[in-house]
């Protein structure tokens, strides 16, 4: 049958026993290997390999170039040997899944096993165990997950959020920390968000290298890197820095001071984007021309921007919930709340529903809390605006608010009479 009995003396831990003999052994770990194929599902991912990665990107900028060669450099000195813990963490499509699963198919292809598997998936695999039909036990799979000489986790933070599947994903990582076994984790999330428990073990210096990728997606091919697909920028085009009109000849001077004064601290911003600026001023005044020529500028360099007034962008995430949405509401979030630029024009023309308020409320939240660049214009007073907002607007340390105090370009005779030539359309 393939057993032998070691001959050792009583007392032995394997007095007794049956063993598998030396070539049973072989096929056992023949097996092995076949299984953790199987649950990687490598057949299927056979493409993502570090031929097929372009570490050079689509038409990125110098930076993201190189951050991405170095990802690609450092994801294949690992797969070459897998010592410690690699981390990548980055946006939807950045490429640091097809890293991972690159470093599994060179592990493969060597003749060393490796386990690919998507997080949630993984906790289905292990729940699927409980099914009468299973022909597995769910300790022989649990022992082989945990304990595979190379274990690679997608999407991390993409799992359910049950006490069951926190707990069974703790005890896999925490077995794996302690027996420092070689691991490799990818997520969307920002650490801060990874539960405290997993969080203090993945980012242990001692063991894990960390990957931060900051590459646009891949998948959107065709489409200017620096800009999001919900960015409605294009349609602001024509203003730029170099078409704003200062006005110099019609405003009284207070009016015609503040104006120069915002277009000053707009395009200081667009320079050098940190923390955030507000403009506040009435319909018409200027603020979305110098919102728009600070997110023209900023794309120019080929630096990420979405630019969008605060109603459309929850038009795009109510979206989501469509059946017919070819894009899900988490992707289209995070998209949002992290990406290097946004520009959120007429903040407070939004409906005031509650969904609405809260989800308002996390972007800007998080946005405040990372100190990710952020322009915002709103017609209305600081002190209108919802009070959970406007309590980061106000923090000076943070946020620059510039209030404009020149009225509308449309709608006064006196600026008619004094200039007759139209002017570039301003909102």
């Amino acid at each position: 049958m393939g057993y032998v009995r070691e001959d050792v003396p009583v007392g032995h831990p394997n007095f007794g026993k049956a063993i598998p003999c030396p070539h049973r052994l072989a096929e056992i770990e023949a097996e092995r290997v076949r299984l953790l194929r199987t649950l990687s599902n490598l057949d299927a991912l056979a493409r993502l390999t570090f031929d097929t990665f372009l570490p050079e990107g689509y038409g990125l900028n110098a930076e993201k170039r190189d951050n991405l060669r170095r990802a690609f450099e450092q994801a294949r000195k690992y797969a070459e040997d897998p010592q410690g813990w690699l981390l990548m963490r980055g946006g939807y499509g950045c490429g640091k899944t097809h890293l991972a699963a690159a470093i599994a198919n060179y592990r493969v292809e060597h003749g060393q096993p490796a386990l690919f598997i998507a997080v949630p998936d993984l906790l289905d695999y292990l729940r699927a165990t409980f099914s009468p039909t299973s022909e597995v036990s769910y300790d022989e799979r649990f022992e082989l997950i945990r304990s595979t000489p190379l274990l690679i986790l997608d999407d991390l933070g993409t799992e359910s959020a049950t006490a069951w599947a926190q707990e069974k994903l703790f005890q896999i990582i925490n077995y794996r920390y302690n027996a420092r076994l070689p691991t490799v984790i990818t997520t969307n999330h920002e650490l801060e968000e990874i539960d405290l428990r997993l969080r203090s073990r993945i980012v242990d210096p001692d063991l894990t290298r960390i990957i931060a990728i900051r590459a646009p997606d891949f998948r959107r091919t065709g489409v200017d890197p620096a800009q999001s697909e919900l960015s409605s920028l294009a349609l602001h085009s024509d203003q730029t820095f170099e078409s704003f009109d200062l006005r110099q000849n019609e405003l009284p001077r207070e009016e015609r001071d503040s104006l120069a004064a915002a277009f000053t601290q707009a395009r200081r911003f667009a320079e050098n984007p940190q923390d955030w600026l507000v403009l506040i001023g009435t319909y018409g005044c200027g603020k979305t021309h110098l919102a728009a020529a600070i997110a023209n500028y900023r794309q120019r360099q080929g630096y990420p921007v979405l630019f969008i007034t605060v109603p459309d962008l929850l038009d795009h995430l109510r979206a989501t919930y469509s059946p017919q949405s070819l894009v899900s509401y988490d992707k289209r979030f995070e998209e949002v709340r992290t990406v290097p630029l946004l520009i959120l024009d007429d903040l407070g023309t939004e409906s005031a529903t509650p969904w609405a308020r809260e989800k308002l409320f996390q972007i800007i939240n998080y946005r405040y809390a990372a100190r990710l660049p952020t322009v915002i214009t709103s017609a209305l007073e600081v002190e209108e605006i919802d009070p959970r907002l406007s309590t980061r607007i106000r923090d000076v340390s943070r946020c620059r608010i510039h209030a404009i105090l020149a009225p509308a370009y449309r709608g006064s005779a006196g600026a008619k009479q004094r200039s007759p030539a139209p002017r570039p359309r301003k909102t």
